[in-house]
């Protein structure tokens, strides 16, 4: 048997579609699982190589389903991105009218994506959650409610027609994918690279993150995503879930790292991995001083200084 990859299912998700861009995706078996807890879980617990989720919006921000699944239990890795553009159909059973629509399904991330369509065209149609926005289509197969936002594609695996297509309330949406594995040895790195890491302060202070942005900025270090998220232990207490520039093995982002182990009660990497939305050749340059080149140069330079050689 293949090693199998596991999904946010069922069979027709936008994640499913993420996923068969991935060359790799064609020589493994792929698993659909009802979550992303589940497709993580699977992960972890040996039953999957790898999981392949939704992350981050770029309507809503991150998918905090998968960032707190991420931060909380055994440890795990990303190992690559994929951008998806998101658009949506209005998915019903032959036949049905607009008009007839009483109650639309999908998963809870795609309702700040069509909110102004359906306050436009069914205002008066009740919202119910879906586990994924196929779910919710399989959903309306089994007649469990009228409608559900999806994407296209899917019409034909759940028998049901695309009554509307294109619907987005913001141009150019997109949806971030990871896939996740067990941690391991970063890839080496691309020239376009993106860090992720969580972060949690020792205590809470004024200027607290502050201290731990500062980390960054002094080392010109580009933050992408930046997202706190309650850890369970009351309110007010909450970690960071930090998306950078860079890849480890450069010198900046690998100080800037030590730096926040030093003053953080945790630090859990989440993997250094290539852009999807950039080549190498288009990365910012460094601001002056943050190359590896003068960070070498700097700590010759105090090792010169320290043998009486400056």
């Amino acid at each position: 048997m293949p090693a199998s990859y596991a999904y946010l299912g069922p069979e027709g998700t936008f994640t499913e579609v993420a996923l068969r861009t991935l060359p790799e995706a064609a020589t493994r078996q792929l698993v659909p699982m009802v979550s992303v807890p589940a497709a993580l879980d699977a992960v972890r617990s040996g039953e999957a190589e790898a999981a392949f989720v939704p992350i981050e919006n770029s309507v809503e921000g991150g998918i905090t389903t998968t960032l707190d699944e991420l931060v909380a239990g055994e440890p795990l890795m990303i190992y690559r991105e994929v951008l998806l553009s998101i658009t949506f159909a209005l998915l019903v059973r032959p036949g049905t009218k607009l008009s007839e629509i009483k109650t639309v399904t999908a998963h809870p991330a795609a309702q700040p994506q069509v909110r102004n369509w359906l306050k436009a065209n069914l205002p008066d149609a009740v919202w119910e959650s879906a586990a994924s926005n196929a779910d919710g289509a399989r959903l309306v197969q089994e007649g469990r409610y009228d409608a559900a936002f999806a994407g296209e594609f899917a019409a034909a695996r759940y028998g049901l027609e695309a009554l509307e297509t294109g619907i987005h309330d913001a141009e150019n949406a997109q949806t971030r994918f990871v896939l996740v594995g067990r941690p391991a040895r970063p890839a080496a790195p691309t020239g376009a690279d993106k860090t992720s890491v969580v972060l949690w302060q020792r205590d809470d202070h004024p200027g607290g993150l502050r201290d731990l942005l500062g980390e960054f900025a002094v080392r010109g270090i580009n933050l992408m995503l930046l997202q706190s998220r309650p850890t369970g232990a009351g309110i007010g207490n909450y970690c960071f879930c930090i998306d950078a520039e860079g890849h480890i093995s450069d010198r900046r982002v690998a100080e800037a790292l030590m730096g926040l182990k030093r003053i953080c009660l945790q630090v859990r990497f989440l993997g250094s991995y290539p852009r999807a939305d950039i080549e190498p050749d288009a990365v910012r340059v460094p601001l002056p001083g943050t190359s590896d080149d003068e960070f070498v140069s700097a700590a010759d330079w105090v090792a010169r200084c320290q043998d009486g050689r400056f």
